[in-house]
């Protein structure tokens, strides 16, 4: 991420729980693994899977170059739902 100028070092992977009781627009799941372990979340909100590569797990790649790949397309996808859902939202609002 770093490479991308996007500074995680501060982030933590925090339990569904704590998001319990707060409002969402839309809730997406992003690996197989947790759209079957984690099929319910109670809120109102749209849910929406879409499943990237595990990375790491690549045959003929390095894990470096996997977790490059999988950065990008989860950037690219990130785009892409912004300008499906997201804009549209702030043009009804405008």
């Amino acid at each position: 991420m770093a490479e991308d100028g996007i500074d995680i070092s501060h982030h933590t992977s925090d339990h569904v729980d704590q998001y319990l009781g707060q409002l969402f627009d839309y809730v997406i799941t992003v690996c197989d693994n947790a759209r079957e372990q984690c099929p319910i979340f109670p809120s109102q909100a749209r849910r929406i899977h879409k499943s990237f590569t595990d990375p790491g797990h690549q045959p003929g790649m390095s894990a470096l170059e996997s977790f490059r790949q999988v950065r990008d397309e989860i950037r690219d996808y990130s785009r892409q739902f912004i300008a499906d859902h997201l804009n549209a939202i702030g043009s009804l609002h405008a």
